[in-house]
């Protein structure tokens, strides 16, 4: 009886594999016909949980983490034998069953799994026969659970959220890894990754999801103890191996998987385990490392509430064992919701359900098994609702039937597969309500057109695309999905999905020819009621739920689209490099209230305060003021916000240089991004730091402080509002608020903070840290000087070892800001230490100076840094210096690094890291291999642009459609993505979707100005290194 719809299957998906060729242009290698499932519509990843908690680990297990990672000369030593209960004893989230009850539950998991089109057999071969590294089987098999590669092909050219978002990358192939390793002070010694020589750019058609660690093992792949395995296998209670669903979800080994969960659940930080831990996770960036974390904890949350739904179930009586099964068998929250609906309290009783009351579930069964013995006329009862007639009898085993054929996993498996192979549309159009309104509008047009009515004229003005709108929904872009669900939301648009009536007519006869054909010969109006039962099941419950899946499918890749954009433009403005050495001031601007000015130290520290009227009468006299500043205070450098008047503001200027108002100053100015900075200035925050301000002159503060130091400053602010990305309401506000925070602490943490004079805002964004721990950092610090070394951590209160492990690589304590603070007097003189934080008294911490302190050598590989100076004949006085490098150099020329590392006991990747940080010469800043920002003297308006001109710009914002670049007339240009083609791209950022993120330098030629709508169309040349 399987024979006949694998031939079917087969059939389909060979057909499709023809399509495929022809509309999606791009070649994809699968192991069989059945491998070739790309799109699981039914299977969405559930919403990114509101709550941003690290991963789902125990509560129970922080302390016993923190003691595990202890060393010997901590205090707390004596507790490390409790250590090894941590992996084996995990606190289950769950109910176990017993090993009876999962051997029973085996065929069933194999059989429910519903993910690869085929049966269970066929995805248990490929588990025992898969290596690594096999791509190929993986492309075929596991990737039709994978909704990443899913999201690939349904969102078309849009950004690729683990392939193509390296994180960091800039100039050259090989700076991917000195963002995590803290830059590469020797070229030569980075080992260049395999997949960065890999070229499958494209923009204009969706690729295939590789993934993420495919290809040579870049780390030791380490064997997990079986009992620590099976704990893992068996703790959600569920019919699925989490090890393999996450692996399969987020394609990444399952060795890989399986050590990132355990350093989650051991309260790792993300950059930390990108930084020291790369091994373990086989080099993966931030970005991955923190999918794979969303996607494990969205599991959790799975199988936490299946667990919740099966207590409620049996709290109400109407839990089977048949149902139980088919919840814990859920991969998805659409699956769980779909199985749990009709169970759900409140709602009503289902046709199904009414039907099974009335006792025909075995009448229902015996139309299956043993027709020729069924007699509908035994079943009525006169007098009896739903008894009484025939027709009545008839329906409902109708009705239970259909609900079986919904609900069943084979037949689900098998309507996706023939909608994966067939021309699924999205369409949307002018809602019902919207046209309403706007026939009244035109009705009322002599009379006063009331406010609300104009906003929503104008809405659906913003929609026009979508009114008439169909697309392929394997082709449908994420801003596209974004800006339709907006549409319906605001009910103006009305949203459909089409499938295929050929969809209907296969489904149907596979299931009466097939699935559920009847095992002996039956009368004709039994198999009339088995053809009806089956299409009222299609159309009543199969297709709302292809409907609501394929929907939410899609909603959920656009979002994280959007949200990848978020990330990856914020990370690219907090990286820009800052503008030292130099006094820089500060300007505001605006009409009636004036410029408001703020002189800002080369340190940021602020020297005068005060309010400009350059667009007044008197503009001569405050012209003289300005100038008198800008002497006074040398102040060369002028940032001016991009709010109101600052076109104004900037043509002042302009015209002061170029009347040589500020000789003998070689003045010049640039344009900033003052997004957040007025939320900012009446925040807690900047009433702690400038508390006799006005809010006004903050906002100048913030603004030079933001070309200053970009990340300093910008981290007090709210990333949302930094004015990056787009569609930030339209997506899940829990989610993105994680991935910007992520983010944050990624920049902050690999950028490294010097404790002696961070701020407290700064420094709660350290790996391991968050506010407390900072403000008793300061506290700390204030009470007793400056830091001498990163062992005094330990005595500042809450500072325990884990705490201890994940921040202190990335705190550093430069010799030169040390001196300067020992000879400050504002610090008390440093107080004995024990009188700092109880049960601490006994800790013996060194009083002096240790070199590798200013490095991003972690304190944990300080005894392999001693003997690899050794080794080389260096000292750490010499950290940075030019005769160290070469020591160095040439002992990597004699021994490779595997060989060092083999001698001193420790990985490549520890030992490539040691050999950055001893070379890296003293202050280096990740930063300098990021754009600074453009100082200018001159202005160009947008009457003067021409079509055909060449201009340079710089990237300041990227969307899903497109980038857009100041060009200095005031208003951005677009360059649409159909322009960001390959050959004009480096070589080391063909494998970004859009390849340009904001502060890249880009040169472009004007493709048409539209003057009266202010808007210019670009087209990319080049990118400027």
């Amino acid at each position: 009886m399987m024979r006949r719809p694998r031939t079917t299957t087969a059939k389909v998906v060979e057909k499709r594999d023809n399509v495929m060729d022809s509309d999606l242009s791009f070649s994809q290698t699968a192991s069989s016909d059945e491998d070739s499932d790309e799109w699981r519509p039914a299977e969405p990843k559930p919403k990114a949980p509101s709550k941003t908690a690290r991963a789902p680990a125990p509560t129970g297990e922080k302390k016993a983490a923190a003691k595990r990672t202890a060393k010997p000369k901590e205090p707390k030593a004596p507790k490390q034998p409790k250590a090894p209960k941590v992996p084996k004893v995990p606190k289950p989230r769950a109910p176990r069953k017993t090993a009876a009850e999962r051997k029973t539950q085996a065929p069933k998991v194999l059989k429910d799994s519903g993910a690869s089109g085929l049966a269970g057999t066929k995805r248990k071969k490929i588990d025992e026969g898969k290596k690594d590294d096999k791509a190929g089987e993986d492309k075929g098999e596991e990737e039709t659970d994978c909704p990443e590669v899913e999201r690939t092909e349904a969102s078309g050219p849009s950004i690729r959220m683990k392939e193509e978002r390296v994180s960091f990358i800039v100039s050259e192939a090989h700076q991917a890894d000195r963002w995590a390793g803290e830059g590469s002070s020797l070229a030569g010694l980075k080992a260049k990754k395999e997949e960065v020589e890999e070229e499958d750019f494209t923009f204009d058609e969706p690729c295939q999801k590789k993934q993420k660690t495919s290809g040579a093992c870049l780390g030791q792949p380490t064997a997990l103890p079986s009992s620590e395995a099976h704990t893992l296998r068996n703790e959600l209670n569920m019919n699925w191996d989490l090890i393999e669903l996450l692996s399969n979800l987020t394609c990444v080994e399952r060795w890989v998987c399986v050590n990132i969960i355990r350093l989650l659940r051991e309260d790792n930080t993300v950059p930390f385990m990108v930084r020291y831990r790369k091994e373990m996770i086989n080099h993966m960036d931030a970005d991955a490392v923190r999918d794979v974390q969303l996607v494990y904890e969205e599991i959790c949350s799975l199988a936490k509430k299946t667990q919740s739904v099966i207590q409620t179930l049996k709290k109400d009586g109407v839990l089977t064992a048949e149902l139980e099964q088919n919840l814990r068998s859920c991969r998805s929250a659409d699956e769980l919701d779909h199985v749990y609906s009709p169970y759900k309290k409140g709602s009503k009783l289902t046709k199904a359900r009414r039907a099974k009351a009335l006792g025909l579930e075995a009448a229902t069964s015996a139309l299956i098994d043993t027709p020729h013995t069924l007699d509908l006329r035994a079943w009525v009862k006169p007098g009896t609702e739903g008894l009484s007639s025939l027709e009545e009898v008839a329906a409902g085993v109708e009705h239970i039937l259909a609900d079986m054929i919904a609900k069943d996993p084979e037949t689900l498996t098998y309507v996706k597969t023939l909608c994966e192979n067939s021309f699924v549309t999205i369409q949307s159009s002018v809602s019902k309500s919207a046209l309403k309104e706007k026939e009244q509008e035109k009705s009322v047009q002599g009379h006063k057109t009331l406010g609300a009515q104009q906003n929503k004229n104008k809405d659906i003005d913003k929609f026009h695309l979508y009114v008439d709108f169909t697309c392929n929904i394997h082709r449908i872009q994420p801003h596209q999905t974004l800006a339709i669900n907006r549409g319906e939301s605001l009910k103006i648009l009305t949203v459909k999905v089409n499938i295929p009536d050929k969809v209907k007519s296969d489904f149907t006869w596979w299931c009466i020819n097939n699935r559920w054909r009847q095992r002996t010969l039956a009368r004709d109006e039994l198999r009339t009621i088995v053809k009806n039962a089956v299409e009222d099941s299609y159309k009543r419950l199969i297709l709302p739920f292809l409907t609501r899946s394929y929907r939410t499918k899609l909603t959920s890749a656009a979002e994280k689209e959007s949200i990848a954009m978020f990330v990856r433009n914020l990370r690219q403005r907090l990286l820009v490099c800052p503008v030292r050495g130099c006094v820089i001031m500060g300007v505001d601007p605006g009409f009636r209230h004036g410029c408001k000015l703020a002189v800002l130290s080369p340190t940021s520290q602020i020297l005068h305060t005060d309010v400009v009227y350059l667009h007044n009468s008197g503009q001569q006299k405050e012209a003289d003021k300005l100038r008198h500043l800008m002497i006074k205070y040398s102040c060369s450098r002028v940032v001016i916000g991009n709010g109101t008047a600052c076109r104004e503001t900037e043509s002042v200027f302009a015209d002061l240089i170029s009347r040589r108002c500020f000789h003998p100053l070689d003045v010049s100015y640039c344009i900033t991004n003052e997004a957040g900075a007025s939320i900012y200035s009446v925040s807690p925050e900047a009433v702690k730091e400038m508390p006799d301000m006005d809010p006004n002159l903050r906002s100048a503060v913030s603004i030079g402080r933001r070309v200053q130091d970009p990340l300093a400053e910008l981290v007090k602010i709210d990333p949302k509002h930094i004015g990056i990305g787009t569609y930030q309401h339209d997506v899940s506000a829990g989610a993105l608020k994680a991935a910007l925070d992520g983010v944050v602490q990624e920049c902050v943490s690999f950028v490294g903070v010097d404790i002696n004079i961070c701020s407290e805002t700064l420094m709660r964004h350290v790996a391991g840290l968050n506010a407390g721990r900072a403000r008793n950092i300061a506290e700390w610090r204030e009470q007793n000087g400056p830091f001498i070394n990163r062992e005094q951590l330990k005595l500042v209160k809450g500072m325990g070892p884990k705490t201890f492990q994940q921040c202190a690589g990335f705190i550093r304590l430069n010799s030169q800001t040390l001196h300067s603070a020992k000879s400050s007097p504002h610090p008390v003189p440093e107080k004995p230490t024990a009188k700092k934080g109880k049960g601490k008294t006994c800790v013996n911490i060194p009083t002096s100076f240790n070199p590798l302190d200013q490095t991003c050598i972690h304190p944990e590989s300080y005894h392999v840094a001693q003997r690899f100076l050794s080794l080389v004949g260096g000292s750490a006085d010499q950290i940075g210096s030019a005769g160290l490098r070469q020591c160095v150099e040439r002992k990597v020329r004699n021994s490779s690094v595997e060989e060092l590392a083999r001698t001193l006991d420790t990985t490549p990747e520890t030992l490539k890291l040691i050999i950055d940080g001893l070379t890296q010469p003293p202050g280096f800043d990740i930063r300098q291999n990021f754009g600074q920002a453009d100082f200018k003297q001159g202005i160009v308006s947008m009457s003067d642009l021409r079509v055909g001109a060449v201009l340079t710009g710089r990237v300041d914002n990227t969307t899903l459609f497109g980038a857009f670049v100041d060009i200095g007339v005031g208003r951005a240009g677009l360059i649409h993505k159909s322009n960001i083609t390959l050959d004009k791209l480096p070589v080391s950022q063909r494998r970004r979707s859009l390849a340009l993120g904001p502060g890249e330098r880009v040169e472009v030629r004007v493709l048409n100005v539209d003057p009266q709508r202010g808007r210019i169309g670009l087209d990319l040349i080049r990118v400027l290194q």
